[in-house]
């Protein structure tokens, strides 16, 4: 299931960078390669889990993931390659 543009984040400190595309690979990172255990996110994967049931949003999902993201020090490609951070 797609879910938009993909997000790309830097998701290791020597730059190693994840592009997540669909529902099923944010999810699949929430469960089994997130490096923390937070609310942001359980938020996130229940987030992403009613987008796939078509009972939650597209849009939301996405926030939450972004959100999360964010909570696990992960950083968007595009603030690291444009030199901002």
């Amino acid at each position: 299931m797609n879910w938009g543009a993909p997000l790309s984040f830097v998701v290791s400190p020597e730059g190693e960078i994840q592009k997540f595309s669909t529902f099923e690979q944010a999810r699949y990172w929430l469960r089994r390669k997130w490096p923390v255990k937070d609310d942001a996110q359980v938020s996130a994967l229940a987030r992403i889990e009613q987008a796939m049931e078509c009972v939650g949003s597209v849009g939301t999902a996405r926030r939450a993931f972004i959100s999360a993201a964010r909570s696990a020090g992960f950083v968007p490609e595009h603030l690291i390659t444009s030199g901002a951070q």
